[in-house]
């Protein structure tokens, strides 16, 4: 399939949603794959209502971007949702600021408040949301699809971009100019939060920067993995 048709596959897929399923929801990460997804949703006016995460612990780079972001894509400004205070005060106090390097399971604890928790009160009430996700980023995405049901939530989850390679993706932001985050251009090309990336070495999978202590099979926060 040529960039083109993916494209156009893509819009043609965002419209669809914007259409059909309302209220619509796009989850903005501010990776390279979501500021796509952004240029998108705006320059063709879609009736998608955009929202982020803001975990408390991003990298400086990204605070940049999202205020750049809503400076350049004013017609959708971004709704951000914080972790509730009393639950990320309790995690600390109990295990310490950086207590997710300790074990898998601490790391989890800690993406769930500060990640998963937000998502499930951003998705309340809406029939679809869109995410950034591509097959070729790591282990656990090659089976996806482009939509599914995402029985945990209630509603469709769509990944527009799933067919999209890593080349196509930066591609398209350069040939239209699209703002991305800086930290890219220090070898890293997939970013969370802080402490949790680093950039990576030749040779490395796109993901290597991310929880780079653990094994590749656990590396996930949560917002994309099926319960069952």
């Amino acid at each position: 399939m040529t960039f083109d048709q993916k494209l156009q596959d893509t819009v043609a897929l965002l419209k669809t949603i914007a259409n059909d399923y309302q209220p619509a929801v796009f989850a903005n990460s501010y990776g390279a794959e979501d500021m796509v997804l952004t240029h998108l949703i705006s320059q063709h006016a879609l009736n998608i209502t955009v929202f982020s995460l803001d975990t408390g612990r991003l990298p400086a780079e990204t605070y940049a971007l999202m205020q750049q972001v809503e400076e350049q894509y004013a017609s959708h400004p971004v709704k951000v949702y914080f972790p509730d205070t009393a639950a990320t005060e309790g995690y600390v106090r109990e295990h310490g600021i950086n207590g997710f390097y300790r074990s898998v399971e601490l790391r989890k604890e800690c993406c769930r408040i500060r990640k998963i928790d937000p998502l499930r009160r951003a998705l309340q009430g809406q029939k679809a949301w869109i995410t950034g996700l591509r097959r070729e980023q790591s282990p656990t995405r090659k089976d996806l699809g482009n939509q599914e049901f995402d029985k945990d939530n209630g509603l469709e989850k769509f990944n527009p971009l799933i067919e999209w390679t890593e080349k196509e993706v930066w591609g398209f932001i350069r040939s239209q100019n699209i703002p991305y985050n800086e930290l890219h251009d220090k070898f890293y090309p997939s970013i969370g939060c802080g402490p949790c990336t680093r950039a990576i070495t030749v040779g490395e999978d796109v993901r290597a920067g991310r929880w780079w202590w653990e094994n590749p099979e656990t590396k996930e926060c949560g917002l994309h993995i099926k319960k069952g």
